[in-house]
């Protein structure tokens, strides 16, 4: 018993994560600068920034009292920190400073001077913690220890000018009732109401002079200096290593961020899921980068090729597959650009098909830039029908030509030619009656057309090649790209097969693909260049077709 495979959904969150995060991936250079450009900021940071230091020193607040070691005395009684915390950073705090620095030969402005100034209060403490940042150690000592002696004797005036004050009122209170005692002194023995009158005066005399002594008996202190402030030995912030890798994280994201907005305006596919959904097609395939396949195009007889191993799992997916098994007629094309690649798709799976023990007819309706019979160099064995009559003739004729693979088999070729008029010879009888080829049974027949939304030649003829292969780099395709030629093959009565992504090749694989080109165009064989129409050689190509199963059937060719 067999259970259906579950296909992922396409909104499978994971799934999708995974592939926004390869999408992301791509943009390597951009990932790349940012990175660098966070090192570069945070080591410019580290080097290129001015050294500061940071002194600090530690003020315990305490309120006046008159015993501070009686039992329940709280040193916090009628403090607010948070009010005091905004004094310490006071203008007025700051004016007193700057008079002692000027004192000791330290010059400042009061806003220059609390620029530097930081004040903190520790959680559930009455500390306020005064941190100075400044050019060199000693200044930064220097202004701190100044600050908190400022904010001492503020606060020290303060408390003695509150007491002052009090006293003075009391004072004000004492001095009638003083006059009043000495007045009432010298009517003694005039009766009971004048003694008992003077003994209340002497009672509240008593009690303001007791207020005015518990104040005078105040203890004043303001609070202390429990730490004091010492010289840095060294520079305040971040070190190198931290600043380097801080930079580096913000690089990342930098990074991250215009690979996200390249990928939001990149009109190129960003997956296979995007591209399948585009194109409305499946996948056949991607082809591995080989170094070895710049010199030519046969990947198929390469032993040990990766390369030909996937044109083999092609070949058979295709081989398999309803829509195409019913006719065996395949166009190849790329959807822009020169289509060199599409012409090694197509020569590829031709030798494929051909390793198959299949009839393999492989046609280039390139006659713009013909070079299938120049590129394939050696293996070309081309001769001219018996039944042709001398004399050059309009393509296809004279073009049959047979291609060997090695330890693989054989394929023909109806090579391309320059032509005046491209429509009329795709569209012509001859070349109908080379398509029709793929009814025989066992034949394959492999058109290799321009590219499709370059020229209109492979639109010319999907109604007689129904199936399409695209051959595409899927860094470079456009979305709409894909989906126009969906459009175009589906309203020409054509399918898309499928698509074969390859990966493209590098400037010194082009160059090296142009020198071989043009060594093999020496003998006058074609080139990329499409010059040239091959060579005439003796033979019969029937001799290299010994591979192939024989089909009565099929007439002599």
């Amino acid at each position: 018993m067999t259970h259906p495979i579950r296909a992922l959904e396409d909104q499978d969150e994971p799934a999708l994560l995974r592939d926004q995060f390869r999408q992301l991936l791509r943009y390597r250079a951009l990932l790349a600068s940012g990175v660098v450009l966070g090192l570069l900021g945070g080591g410019w940071l580290a080097l290129g920034g001015e050294e500061s230091y940071t002194s600090t020193g530690e003020v315990v607040v305490r309120s006046a009292a008159s015993d501070p070691f009686a039992a329940g005395a709280s040193a916090d009684k009628g403090i607010n920190i948070g009010s005091e915390r905004q004094t310490a950073v006071s203008d007025t705090v700051g004016t007193l400073a700057v008079g002692s620095l000027a004192r000791a030969g330290d010059r400042v402005e009061v806003g220059t001077l609390l620029s530097g100034l930081q004040v903190t209060n520790p959680p559930n403490t009455l500390v306020l913690r005064f941190a100075y940042t400044g050019r060199t150690p000693a200044l930064a000592r220097g202004r701190a220890q100044a600050l908190a002696d400022a904010y001492l004797e503020i606060r020290r005036q303060r408390t003695e000018d509150s007491i002052a004050n009090m006293v003075d009122g009391y004072r004000a209170q004492l001095e009638p009732l003083t006059e009043q005692r000495d007045q009432l002194a010298e009517q003694t023995g005039k009766g009971n109401d004048v003694a008992g009158a003077r003994a209340n005066l002497v009672v509240s005399i008593s009690e303001l002079s007791r207020k005015i002594s518990e104040l005078r008996a105040l203890d004043t202190t303001p609070g202390y200096l429990t730490k004091k402030p010492v010289a840095p030995t060294e520079p305040t912030g971040a070190g190198l290593p931290l600043l380097l890798g801080l930079g580096g994280v913000v690089g990342l994201a930098l990074g991250l961020l215009l690979s996200w907005v390249r990928l939001v305006f990149d009109p190129a596919v960003r997956s296979t899921r995007e591209l399948v959904s585009s194109l409305g097609a499946p996948l056949l395939g991607t082809l591995p980068r080989e170094r070895a396949s710049a010199g030519g195009l046969l990947a198929i007889g390469r032993s040990g090729s990766r390369l030909a191993e996937e044109y083999r799992a092609v070949a058979f997916r295709l081989a398999y597959d309803p829509s195409f098994a019913e006719r065996r007629r395949l166009l190849v094309a790329a959807p822009r650009g020169a289509g060199d690649e599409a012409a090694d798709a197509a020569v590829n799976l031709a030798a494929a098909f051909a390793e198959m023990g299949r009839y393999v007819l492989l046609v280039e309706a390139d006659l713009r830039t013909p070079s299938l019979a120049g590129d394939l160099g050696p293996a070309v064995r081309g001769a001219r029908p018996r039944w042709g009559p001398e004399g050059r003739r309009a393509w296809p004729s004279d073009s049959r030509m047979n291609v060997d693979v090695p330890g693989s088999g054989a394929f023909t070729l109806i090579a391309g030619r320059r032509t005046d008029n491209v429509p009329r010879a795709l569209t012509s009888a001859p070349v109908g009656r080379i398509v029709a080829e793929g009814d025989r049974p066992g034949a394959v027949v492999i058109v290799l057309a321009p590219p499709v939304l370059s020229y209109a030649d492979a639109v010319a003829l999907i109604d007689r090649v129904e199936g399409v292969v695209v051959v595409c780099d899927p860094h470079e395709v456009h979305r709409s790209d894909l989906e126009r030629i969906r459009e175009i093959i589906g309203a020409a009565g054509g399918t898309v097969l499928g698509a074969l992504l390859h990966p493209g090749r590098n400037r010194h694989e082009r160059r090296a693909r142009k020198k071989a080109a043009r060594r093999r165009a020496g003998g006058g064989r074609p080139g990329r260049d499409g010059t040239g129409s091959g060579p005439e050689r003796a033979g019969d190509p029937a001799e290299t077709l010994g591979l192939r199963p024989f089909d009565s059937t099929a007439g002599h060719r």
